[in-house]
């Protein structure tokens, strides 16, 4: 009885040693396939290039020679030719105005696609903070920073202190900082701070149809780790 006692603990043990290693493992699938995706989503796809229609609808004729500028070195980035187009941003970074704060952006782009990411982080880090000349720049670079600290492993604290002026602002990136700030609870296996974080996307009024399907999906995920 004792030894029939003692194997069934034994199996217990092992059962839930188990569960707990098919749990990690589909944390771990779970961060890699969605984590990744946020990460990529505010460091490449929110900020990789502000695109020249866009950029020409903020200009008038008397900018069409900082537009023009501002043209050929995104088209000099896309063909590879970095350095050269580093140095016309450059000149474009020097202006106090709305196309400084792009070109800056810009110019930390390419810095991390040259895995020079101390020069990066150094450039978002004074937009972040908001002494560039354009608020929508500033909550950019907020995203952008929050992203790489976050694949970097950086303190929870230190990112959310990041992300809290668009928490609070309830604005046009109130979601995005909401999702990666589920992706840190991810990261850190506060899984209930997680779901909560996905129910204020499911709740905004300003959640692509897209994001709210995906903020359900990973409540379910969530609720499956429980």
């Amino acid at each position: 009885m004792k030894k029939k006692s003692k194997d069934t603990l034994a199996e217990d043990a092992l059962i839930n040693e188990v569960s707990e290693e098919v749990k990690n493992d589909q944390m771990k699938q779970l961060w890699n396939k969605y984590g990744l995706f946020v990460i990529i989503f505010v460091a490449l796809a929110l900020t990789v290039a502000v695109s020249f229609e866009t950029f020409k609808s903020w200009i008038n004729k008397k900018n069409e020679e900082i537009s023009n500028a501002y043209a050929v070195a995104v088209s000099l980035q896309i063909q590879g030719r970095t350095e050269e187009s580093l140095k016309i941003f450059e000149t474009i970074s020097q202006k106090s105005n709305l196309y400084s704060d792009i070109a800056k952006l810009q110019m930390a782009n390419i810095y991390l696609e040259q895995e020079k990411n101390d020069k990066a982080i150094e450039i978002l880090e004074f937009l972040s903070q908001g002494k560039g000349d354009n608020e929508q720049m500033q909550e950019i670079a907020i995203l952008k920073l929050a992203g790489l600290k976050l694949e970097a492993g950086s303190p929870a604290e230190e990112i959310k202190h990041l992300l809290s002026p668009l928490i609070q602002s309830d604005g046009r990136n109130y979601t995005v900082a909401h999702e990666l700030l589920a992706m840190l609870a991810i990261r850190d296996k506060n899984f209930n701070e997680a779901k909560q974080e996905y129910e204020y996307i499911l709740a905004s009024a300003n959640s692509s149809d897209t994001l709210k399907s995906r903020a359900q999906d990973m409540i379910t995920i969530l609720e499956d780790q429980e």
